[in-house]
């Protein structure tokens, strides 16, 4: 069902909580399974994530993927930040099982939403951001 990493990243999850006065925060959603996460971004004068910090309403998977994309993001530039997509956050999770993947759909869109907000913020225009959507459910008919 899944693996150790999954649950390591559920029963253990990183970088849980909000940051104050955060440089860019991102929430999405899924409608159809209820899940919520939002997730906030402390990114420096180099454009590099110094932290960032989640919160998510939604099942183990969404914690797990939640957890593993902070993990993924800090240290990196914006840009690199931007390249890491639901399947690099599955592929570090060891992967999920078809019912969860849009819970690194989840997980990719909050950060892409999150930096949406701090390009806004700032008035900068990051390269290969689209808008954010607020329910990926949206984005998985497309895929479909």
């Amino acid at each position: 069902m899944y693996t150790e990493k999954v649950m390591d990243h559920f029963m253990h999850p990183r970088n849980v909580g909000e940051i104050e006065n955060a440089s860019g925060v991102g929430t999405v959603g899924n409608a159809k399974c209820g899940d919520i996460m939002r997730i906030y971004l402390d990114i420096d004068e180099n454009q590099i994530v110094r932290d960032a910090k989640f919160k998510t309403f939604g099942c183990g998977a969404a914690i797990a993927t939640s957890s593993m994309a902070t993990e993924m993001i800090i240290g990196k530039s914006v840009q690199e930040a931007l390249q890491v997509t639901n399947k690099a956050v599955m592929e570090a999770l060891g992967g999920l099982p078809p019912v969860k993947v849009h819970c690194s759909l989840l997980a990719e869109q909050a950060v892409h939403a999150a930096l949406w907000d701090y390009a806004k913020k700032n008035g900068l225009v990051i390269e290969g951001l689209k808008p954010p959507v607020d329910d990926v459910d949206e984005l998985e008919d497309e895929e479909a």
